[in-house]
């Protein structure tokens, strides 16, 4: 994460300026372009800071409505609903995070053969499925960040275990494939990974996974929670079970959920980017596409405003920053932004 851009998104809500293929989309009666957000599940922090990014966004393009939604609780079948009945309100654009790659590839062709440009954000349709997938980082330097972390908590050897989202998350079974492939590498050579377990991005359902590590596992020494849902619930947990300076949480998580676990000792650091850059990058992506830019393609790049020229790999994907790290110096800091 870039601190310029942490910055001007600072500055930016004091001013309150936060609030493809076939026929084209057709356009509603007062000319904006409507671009549909649709996150993995409604009520979370780091998808409320990505819809705002993406309202800033629509505020400098100023010929941009965002259509925020998601199922209550993260599943394929409720965005699939979604996604449909976008198709039937003739968007423009859709830019998602997937709760599978694969699943929603059939809903996600049939919108782009509408004329609706489709773009996956954070966690990625299928190549077949959309036009650019845009990755907060690179897999490698978040699943490397997160081991990194566990491993200067617990001072480099005990058993680890991993918290994740659905088993179907796209991003957070590419982190964990890094994170397996660097266990067996010298510098983590004292870490073992005991368990990997799911929390499908709910809290209660992650709270009762990081009980039963902590109670499984007497000798655990760290769980790693590649979700922001996973390590505010795995923090919880630590504190609940008594084992605070027994056991710590690392992960990805949210400064503003995240700075009473720092205080409590359960976390002594944890990293994210930005994910307020990332729902405002996602918008342009999405804005270039409907507009018809010419370098808006594999191989190509996308305007992505303030974030500057984002470039798109001959995948179609293309990557923010490196995730930044949060602790006791600044928490209370960043949490005042997201």
């Amino acid at each position: 994460m870039k601190r310029r851009t942490l910055a001007a998104s600072l500055s930016l809500l004091a001013l309150g300026l936060f609030a493809g293929c076939g026929d084209k989309a057709a356009a509603p009666a007062d000319g904006k372009i409507r671009i549909a957000m649709v996150v993995k599940s409604l009520g979370n922090g780091f998808f409320d800071a990505a819809h705002t990014g993406a309202n800033e966004a629509a505020a400098q393009l100023k010929d941009v409505e965002i259509i925020y939604t998601g199922p209550t609780t993260p599943s394929a079948e409720g965005q699939i609903e979604i996604v449909n009945s976008l198709i039937s309100q003739k968007v423009n654009a859709i830019v998602i995070s997937a709760n599978d790659p694969n699943a929603l590839v059939p809903i996600a062709k049939k919108a782009m053969q509408r004329g609706i440009k489709v773009v996956s954000f954070d966690s990625g349709l299928a190549p077949e499925g959309r036009l650019m997938q845009l990755n907060p980082s690179s897999a490698r330097l978040i699943g490397r960040k997160q081991l990194e972390m566990a491993s200067s908590a617990i001072g480099g050897a005990g058993e680890i275990a991993i918290l994740s989202a659905s088993a179907q998350a796209t991003n957070q079974n590419l982190w964990i494939d890094v994170m397996k492939s660097e266990l067996a590498k010298p510098e983590f050579a004292k870490l073992k990974l005991v368990a990997t377990v799911y929390g499908d991005d709910q809290s209660d359902k992650s709270y009762r996974e990081a009980q039963g590590l902590l109670r499984s596992y007497p000798n655990l020494k760290a769980i790693i929670a590649p979700t922001t849902v996973g390590i505010n619930a795995a923090g919880k947990a630590v504190v609940d079970e008594k084992l605070v300076g027994k056991v710590y949480v690392t992960g990805l998580g949210l400064p503003s959920e995240m700075a009473g676990h720092v205080k409590s000792g359960a976390v002594k650091e944890f990293a994210i980017w930005n994910p307020i850059d990332l729902g405002y990058a996602a918008t342009y992506a999405a804005y270039d596409f409907v507009k018809g830019r010419p370098d808006a393609r594999a191989g190509g790049k996308v305007d992505a405003g303030r974030m500057g020229s984002i470039a798109i790999d001959a995948k179609g994907e293309a990557a923010m920053a490196e995730p930044f790290t949060y602790n006791a110096s600044n928490v209370d800091q960043f949490s005042k932004i997201f």
